[in-house]
């Protein structure tokens, strides 16, 4: 008589830790997001770029800041925080597309900060209001580092996006624990009116009850 082989028992696969690694990305996309639409929207109230413009009395110095290179970056940070927040309001394939729209606000903000580096478009345009041409001559023009801070939103959005993109569909959504689920409200049970207030007693009588008698829950008992 054989003895019996026991099987072999299953070696349990451990679970994918999915659940802490979206909750990381979910702080991650926020700091990256709201940090690079802050950064692009301070640098583009700051001076860009800067240069001196000849006129009749001598020269003059022309200042060309963020928004007068270009209204790109700024405009596309609006556009890529509000895609942030609403992230979170939709789900299944909407918040697939938003986070897209997210990553692609991060990715033309790079585009507008990096021709913004060496643009003097604008100054000239200054150059010619000053000296009243058509085309103003701008001299020993030099560029901040403000430029390369917007570029440095731009990447943090565009770091946001991919993140939603790539852990979204595990984020949590908009709870809606706060809306009616047509649950009808217990109801109050009624007291006695006090017979010093007169006004209670006849309201008791015109809803059909009886002032003198006691009661119990919602029914007069006389």
């Amino acid at each position: 008589m054989s003895a019996a082989v026991p099987h072999p028992r299953p070696v349990s696969q451990p679970a994918p830790r999915t659940g802490s690694g979206a909750r990381r990305s979910v702080g991650v996309a926020l700091l990256f997001g709201a940090l690079g639409a802050a950064l692009v929207l301070l640098s583009g109230g700051r001076t860009w770029a800067e240069g001196t413009a000849a006129v009749a009395q001598g020269s003059v110095v022309r200042q060309a800041s963020g928004q007068d290179v270009s209204g790109l970056p700024g405009a596309l940070a609006i556009v890529g925080l509000a895609a942030l927040v609403a992230v979170f309001a939709v789900r299944g394939a909407g918040r697939i597309a938003v986070a897209a729209l997210l990553a692609l606000s991060g990715a033309g903000v790079i585009a507008g900060a990096f021709g913004g580096v060496s643009d003097t478009a604008a100054l000239e345009e200054k150059a010619s209001k000053v000296g009243g041409l058509t085309d103003g001559a701008i001299e020993n023009v030099t560029h901040t580092a403000w430029p390369w801070v917007a570029l440095v939103g731009g990447v943090l959005l565009l770091l946001a996006g991919l993140l939603a993109l790539r852990y979204g569909r595990h984020w949590p959504a908009m709870s809606g624990r706060y809306e009616r689920d047509g649950t009808p409200r217990p109801r109050r049970a009624r007291t006695a009116p006090d017979p010093d207030r007169p006004e209670e007693l006849w309201k008791a009588l015109d809803r059909g009850e009886d002032p003198t008698g006691e009661t119990t829950g919602d029914t007069p008992r006389t």
